[in-house]
């Protein structure tokens, strides 16, 4: 026999769900007019047409909404990082590095204020807690997944040296590599994820105004160049 009490309980459930879906998307509709230094409880009750302290019982700060909001961010952008690397064979390290960073800039193309929230400037008085760390590193994961695959098959270039001051400031990445790949690597993988982050960013910005006509070129010609460099091409 059904409990009577179930369907209520998720009843409320869903209603609750489905309504933090709707703060949510309501915020992130703010991301694009306010940016997110802007955001505003009030302002995301006042378009869903409550009062705000009922969005508090689903949000008690503002902050706890960013936290939201980015990590739905990061794990947005690395599902389809994700998805775009898996297609490819894996013993195609270029292919899988020019899948991940093209998927990355589409994804930042389609949804800018996104992109602009998880890499663009801090927001003032807001601290990213702990529990954005993983979703943070899912497209770093891919990159250093292939980095791992390119020193395992012997595809690296010449390690040039590292001054031992970078060698003690790389120790947090080296937790989450294999022993054995060296320095070396790790930087020229640094540097290419810096160069991806860089060249979207710039385009996002506009920065490339009057400098490039044809922003796609120079980008996949860029992400090629890292791969060179990266030992791939």
């Amino acid at each position: 026999m059904v409990q009577p009490t179930s369907a209520p309980r998720n009843a409320r459930a869903r209603a609750r769900e489905e309504l933090t879906r709707e703060i949510v998307e309501t915020a992130r509709i703010h991301l694009t007019s306010d940016g997110a230094a802007g955001l505003s409880l009030r302002a995301v009750a006042r378009d869903l047409g409550m009062v705000s302290s009922a969005v508090y019982r689903y949000f008690p700060s503002r902050d706890e909404l960013l936290t939201t909001l980015i990590i739905d961010a990061y794990n947005s952008l690395g599902e389809t990082a994700e998805q775009a690397e898996a297609a490819v064979k894996r013993t195609d390290l270029n292919g899988r590095w020019l899948a991940t960073s093209r998927a990355a800039r589409n994804w930042a193309v389609e949804r800018p204020h996104e992109w602009a929230l998880i890499y663009g400037s801090p927001v003032p008085g807001y601290q990213a807690p702990q529990e954005t760390v993983v979703p943070a590193t899912r497209v770093t994961s891919l990159l250093i997944g292939i980095l791992i695959d390119a020193y395992t098959t012997g595809q690296t270039p010449t390690p040039l040296p590292v001054p031992r001051a970078v060698h003690a400031s790389i120790a947090p990445v080296r937790d989450d590599i294999p022993q054995g790949i060296p320095d070396d690597l790790i930087i020229r993988g640094l540097m290419a994820w810096s160069q991806l982050l860089g060249v979207i960013s710039m385009e996002l910005n506009g920065q490339f105004h009057n400098v490039l006509t044809d922003t796609d070129a120079y980008f996949q010609t860029a992400m090629h160049r890292c791969a060179i460099d990266l030992g791939i091409s």
